[in-house]
């Protein structure tokens, strides 16, 4: 039908465009010298495990969704790889979101321990804990630890044992979801905290004599020299202040989008092999396909925040003209 042609069009589409704008970040990170320090390589590692999704699961995925009644005719060796890759890739993306949400939180909350060298020791023990655990989760499968090929059925799926659903499903989706929520309250008090002691902190005008310079725009600052030391006073927001607002927003839109894309997958995922309920296929499928997106969303978030990778971007468009 016309219907069918659409979506599968759609979803070609969504695969195309995942791999190619996250390929486009990970060249840009490569390319641009300023990129090569944290917390980029948190982004590199998002990348590319949103790589993999798009190029080694979602097309496998897709040829799925064309076959008759959703079976598995690639054979059983292709079956486990895929499976095998599918839970790499998507968990690793997920603990990917979790340690660029750590990063900014770490950042804003203690700005004088969390040092660029801390910065870089910390994110790349996360980002190794990150694909470890991921490959402890699909790895278990091939070790015994349930089935995954039904060759009567032709079926091909991640193992429905329920000892092993828990484990993965918490290990892959709802330890982190708790980590991110956790974080995202943490950085939304923080920035409120700040907020509303600078509006209780009056500000005394200064004599006229004191007064070295000051700004004819919003937020205004003037700076006076008492006794060798520097006094800074705003009127408008400060520059920490604008950080962890930005910061919040970014979070706030990497872990919304993060939970609508994942939350109905794993719910399903989660009750369907503890209570035997019998998931219609489509619903299967339209919540599988949508975790997939978010591999897509995440370039979009965490670049749109940022005006260097904008800059890069246009300036490696340049460059290949």
């Amino acid at each position: 039908s016309i219907f069918t042609v659409l979506i599968l069009t759609l979803l070609v589409l969504l695969t195309l465009a995942t791999f190619l704008w996250n390929l486009l970040v990970l060249a840009t990170i490569l390319r641009v010298k300023a990129f090569h320090r944290v917390p980029h390589n948190l982004v590199a590692s998002t990348a590319v495990s949103d790589v993999l999704v798009a190029a080694l699961v979602m097309p496998l995925s897709l040829v799925k969704e064309l076959s008759a009644g959703r079976r598995w005719r690639l054979g059983r060796e292709l079956c486990l790889v895929w499976v095998c890759f599918d839970v790499l890739c998507c968990t690793a993306s997920i603990w990917n979101v979790t340690a660029i949400a750590l990063d900014r939180y770490w950042s804003i909350t203690r700005q004088l321990q969390y040092t660029l060298l801390a910065r870089r020791r910390i994110s790349n023990v996360m980002i190794a804990l990150t694909w470890l655990l991921s490959a402890a989760i699909s790895l278990a499968p091939l070790l015994g630890w349930g089935e995954t090929y039904s060759p009567e059925q032709e079926r091909c799926q991640v193992s429905q044992d329920p000892s092993y659903t828990i484990v993965s499903t918490g290990g892959a989706f709802y330890l982190p979801l708790c980590v991110v929520l956790f974080v995202y309250w943490k950085i939304y008090k923080a920035s409120k905290f700040h907020m509303g002691g600078r509006r209780r902190n009056a500000v005394v005008p200064l004599p006229e004599a004191a007064q070295v310079k000051e700004a004819s725009q919003e937020p205004q600052m003037v700076f006076t020299a008492r006794r060798a030391a520097i006094t800074f006073q705003t009127d408008g927001e400060t520059w920490r202040e604008q950080k962890e607002k930005k910061a919040a927003l970014m979070v706030g839109i990497l872990i919304g989008v993060f939970v609508l894309c994942w939350i109905p997958f794993f719910i399903t995922e989660l009750i369907s092999p503890l209570c035997s309920c019998n998931i219609p296929p489509v619903w299967k499928s339209i919540f599988l396909w949508l975790g997939y997106s978010n591999s897509f969303f995440n370039p979009l978030i965490y670049t749109a925040f940022n005006k260097n990778y904008n800059n890069a971007f246009k300036n490696l468009f340049v460059k290949q003209r």
